[in-house]
């Protein structure tokens, strides 16, 4: 693969790796704790990353597949424009703004998560391996000619380079909220 495509390689397999840490340590009841309802659990907030991913994958796959189609083809480096840089910047921890996620990619927020722990935690995995097959497929083509459209607005158009550095920043920003919630006073130590 191109460069740029192994170092985001990398990083969705660190990211990974990140997760499994993370929750490893945690009870199921610590994984699910919240402080209130405002407040996404970390099960919650992976679930949020698996839902993400759900809805955005599609929108890759035809970003790659119009690029293809279309000869867009290059092999980099890339300078992505204004906007993508923008919007990832905007996703990386810590947080310069913080906003609420669109209803396309709300978690499940009835309180307890909707599936276990070990079927959100292999969802997370699953996704980040079909995050990396989109890596490979994209090889060859031109990431900052090709365009990703958004699940959660049509008009929103980014690079393709873009979106993936967007979801890259977007599971940080959420591992990182993770920590920030198990760093909180009240985060039950033994359950």
């Amino acid at each position: 693969m191109a460069p740029e495509l192994e170092e985001f390689r990398a990083q969705f397999e660190a990211l990974s790796a990140d997760a499994d840490a993370l929750v490893a340590a945690l009870s199921d009841a610590q994984f699910t704790w919240s402080p209130s309802p405002e407040v996404w659990s970390v099960a919650q907030g992976i679930e949020h990353l698996n839902v993400t991913a759900r809805a955005y994958l599609p929108s890759l796959d035809e970003g790659i597949a119009s690029a293809i189609r279309a000869g867009v083809y290059g092999s980099g480096p890339f300078t992505y424009n204004v906007l993508g840089r923008l919007m990832v910047r905007s996703m990386e921890p810590p947080p310069v703004w913080r906003f609420r996620a669109p209803k396309i990619f709300a978690p499940p927020t009835n309180g307890q998560p909707q599936r276990t722990r070990g079927e959100i935690m292999a969802g997370f995995r699953g996704y980040q391996v079909q995050y990396i097959d989109r890596l490979r497929q994209a090889n060859g083509v031109d990431l900052a000619k090709a365009k990703v459209v958004s699940p959660a607005n049509r008009l929103l158009h980014i690079s393709l380079g873009s979106g993936f550095a967007l979801q890259i920043a977007h599971e940080r920003r959420h591992l990182w909220q993770a920590r920030q919630l198990l760093a909180r006073p009240e985060f039950p130590r033994a359950i």
